[in-house]
């Protein structure tokens, strides 16, 4: 069962002002700001996408919601539980039940990575939406980072400067990105990175298809076919100390080609119209 709790209607997001849609990315290593009087988001919605992550899912919370007190004038956390088979959903309700800031969207099946994102983002409700994961592997406070980049992006796409995952999931990473980033002319280095900031009224427009890992590069191809302007930015990683990684699962990286064949002409489509 969906917990959701109300905020107060804010004013209409800015609109998308038009873009070339050549214009490249720019690359940006981030820089701590000092100044107490840093730029502020007007809201940020931070989605947690969780499978079976009981252990880590209460501190993950607790990082979002600290993050998005840092980074916006209001924020939402949005936890989905994609089918979890242990105490996750249950560890997430009982904190949605105390804290208005936070809801919870459940899904009854697990259906994908893919489509925890997109329940997400369906969900969201604030100018900004902040796609990342919950299994601790990011520093969610580096949100605060990545607000000044927004002057200048539609969409600030993180890439892991250090990737701590292990050699499998590294070794399929690289080999899935170099795929992805030739086929599609992706002018970013980490495709999959799970540290993403992007307009929320882009983002409605954007119509996604994929239930799996093939979620972030079709979300990147049409985003630039949107006209978005895209800003890369690095952020640390960290290694899992709780849980299990499934990025390197063979079921994962055989869905993750099916969805890349069946979703290819589309996208390949679109790539073509935004050069």
């Amino acid at each position: 069962m969906a917990t959701t709790a109300h905020h107060p209607a804010g004013a209409d997001p800015q609109p998308i002002v038009p873009l070339d849609p050549a214009v490249g990315v720019r690359a940006r290593r981030l820089v701590r700001p000092a100044d107490a009087h840093a730029p502020l988001l007007r809201s940020v919605t931070i989605v947690l996408p969780c499978f079976d992550e009981a252990e880590n899912v209460a501190a993950a919370i607790a990082a979002a919601k600290r993050a998005g007190a840092m980074s916006a004038v209001d924020y939402e956390v949005v936890v989905v539980d994609d089918g979890s088979t242990d105490a996750t959903c249950a560890i997430a309700g009982a904190i949605v039940s105390d804290d208005p800031h936070v809801r919870l969207i459940v899904h009854t099946r697990n259906r994908g990575y893919g489509d925890a994102v997109r329940s997400g983002i369906e969900a969201a409700r604030m100018d900004w939406v902040l796609l990342t994961d919950a299994d601790l592997q990011f520093d969610l406070d580096e949100l605060r980072d990545l607000v000044p980049l927004t002057a200048d992006g539609d969409v600030v796409w993180g890439w892991r400067i250090d990737r701590r995952d292990s050699a499998r999931r590294r070794a399929a990473a690289a080999v899935w990105n170099g795929v992805v980033r030739t086929l599609f002319a992706l002018p970013v280095r980490d495709v999959d990175c799970a540290f993403k900031l992007i307009r929320r009224d882009l983002l409605r427009d954007v119509h996604l298809v994929s239930s799996g890992a093939m979620i972030s590069t079709e979300l990147l191809v049409r985003c630039r076919a949107a006209g978005a302007r895209v800003v890369e930015a690095g952020v640390h990683h960290h290694p899992r100390v709780a849980g299990e990684e499934s990025g390197g699962d063979p079921r994962v990286i055989l869905r993750a080609l099916r969805e890349l064949a069946s979703t290819y002409p589309a996208l390949r489509a679109l790539r073509v119209r935004s050069v």
